[in-house]
């Protein structure tokens, strides 16, 4: 999550519209350009079944009205004030709305996503002037966000705002009592989590806190939470530090000293470039996504030196801070920095990997204005239903022609799709041109492929909002169904071309891996 399995299955794939098998009886001397040798009698980390998750930006909550769009975390988290409106019920009354009631007319949804288009210009005006207004919330933007997430199957981790302090620079739980007590009420389960980014409150909001004082806001929540019937046993997460640098690592290190007993995972933040002077070049440059296992390697340190054992999530992450980088991090170019990122982390020892957004404002949503599906959603789908949480050994030798653009990582398949032994292959090609890859299986065994590449071919294709799976355009039939997602099934064959520019899944069905049964 080990004896090496040393034979090589080979499959060819040209790069058309859709999957084909090369000619069995092609030169098979020709050395590929990464042979592939993966040990599939022992799993070497198990990641939490919740590994992909996401996070709804607290920007929607800006005006509770948009909290419709919904059939929160992020940086307004810490400038939003609970303001109840409406006398609580008594503690044995439930009223979540019902998911069949959730629905919108369809003018109203309409008018509120041209409203909320308006509206995401003005947050970003906000973030880039750094000015942030406190927002207030009601009963109803909790209720339609529990509503949301309970409708959708969802486990819900709601941010607490941790700039109420005192006067000795403490944190004021006051208001966040009021909020627990309203959710008790309501027998709304979920966990917590405080504060967004702490080291950035001087920037954001002329307040320093250091670790330790971070370490006992957190230990004072656990003990409100100890309190509570339904919370004295939810989750707590902390502290969304963003990821190492300067005293950053101060702050994760104080905090630990002093409130590592409250937390159920220690949680951080990365992001890869600054959106705003970013390029296509770096969202496909092997060295930029390499400084993910750099940044990982600091922080898994430092909570194994504290809190030895301790889990570590990545409670906030994608391609590139200050909203994403615009025209690139809602693109199919995207997709590269976001396979790696869920196959890096997984091998490093990280538990949990939260996508920043899932809706919000910015350019880095998995769903666009109209809550259609962006390929960064596709990709996440796919990895849903294919990917395991048990991560295996795998060894790449590649040769000088593929480098460090082909990138591979090994799984177990989902046993939900897939019987028990079947592996799962994540390929990318960070190259303009294919790359022959040789990859581990049973020589009898069948494959199933799923490839996905921009709707247009070559570079210009990578900022294309659009992909296609084996060929073809991946569309929503209506408003709620999604269409079918079929691997294309391959035979045996010799070799395996993975095209230029292109993302995949491949699902060894019959590989009888050890570790996987």
């Amino acid at each position: 999550m080990s004896v090496a399995l040393s034979v090589l299955l080979c499959l060819l794939w040209t790069q058309t519209d859709g999957v084909r098998i090369g000619d069995p009886n092609q030169n098979r001397s020709e050395a590929p350009d990464v042979a592939v040798m993966a040990d599939l009698s022992a799993v070497i980390r198990r990641v939490e079944p919740r590994f992909l998750s996401v996070t709804i930006d607290a920007s929607l909550a800006s005006e509770e009205k948009f909290m419709f769009l919904l059939r929160f975390g992020g940086t307004r988290q810490d400038f939003m004030v609970f303001t109840p409106q409406r006398p609580q019920p008594d503690s044995g009354f439930t009223a979540d709305p019902s998911c069949d009631k959730l629905e919108l007319p369809s003018w109203l949804e309409d008018k509120l996503k041209t409203e909320w288009t308006r509206q995401q210009m003005v947050l970003m005006r906000e973030d880039l002037q750094r000015k942030y207004r406190r927002v207030k919330f009601t009963e109803n933007t909790v209720d339609l966000l529990h509503s949301f997430t309970n409708c959708s199957g969802m486990d819900l981790i709601f941010g607490l705002n941790a700039l109420l302090r005192t006067a000795d620079n403490s944190w004021n739980s006051s208001n966040a009592r009021s909020l627990l007590q309203y959710c008790e009420s309501r027998r709304y389960r979920m966990a917590w989590e405080l504060g967004n980014e702490p080291n950035s409150y001087e920037k954001k909001a002329g307040i320093r806190v250091d670790g330790q004082q971070l370490g006992k806001d957190f230990t004072r929540l656990r003990q409100m939470m100890s309190q509570s019937r339904l919370y004295r046993d939810a989750g707590l997460y902390g502290p969304d530090v963003g990821q190492p640098r300067d005293h950053r690592t101060d702050i994760l290190g104080g905090f630990l000293q002093t409130g590592d007993e409250a937390v159920d995972a220690c949680t951080w933040h990365h992001y890869y470039v600054n959106g705003r002077d970013t390029s296509l070049e770096d969202f496909l440059d092997p060295e930029v996504l390499d400084t993910l296992a750099l940044k990982t390697n600091e922080v898994l340190e430092k909570v194994k030196l504290v809190s030895p054992g301790k889990p570590v999530w990545l409670g906030e992450t994608s391609s590139a801070y200050g909203g994403g980088a615009v025209g690139l991090s809602d693109t199919f170019a995207a997709g590269f920095m976001w396979l790696d990122k869920l196959g890096l982390a997984a091998s490093l020892g990280l538990d949990v990997v939260m996508r920043q957004v899932f809706v919000g404002s910015g350019s880095y949503h998995l769903v666009d204005d109209n809550l259609d599906p962006l390929p960064d959603y596709w990709l996440s789908v796919l990895y849903k239903r294919l990917v395991g949480p048990e991560v295996l050994k795998l060894r790449a030798f590649r040769g000088a022609a593929a480098g460090k653009r082909v990138r591979l990582y090994l799984h177990c398949a989902n046993r939900k799709s897939y019987r028990s032994g079947a592996v799962t292959l994540m390929s990318m090609n960070l190259s303009r041109k294919p790359a022959r890859i040789s990859v581990p299986a049973l020589v009898s065994g069948t494959v199933e492929a799923f490839v996905l590449q921009a709707e247009r071919p070559g570079e210009e294709g990578l900022y294309s909002r659009s992909v296609k799976l084996n060929g073809d355009v991946l569309k929503m039939v209506d408003d709620k169904t999604l269409p079918e997602l079929t691997g294309s099934r391959l035979p045996p064959a010799e070799h395996l071309q993975l095209p230029a520019y292109s993302l995949a899944f491949f699902v060894f069905t019959d590989a009888g891996a050890a570790g996987c049964l």
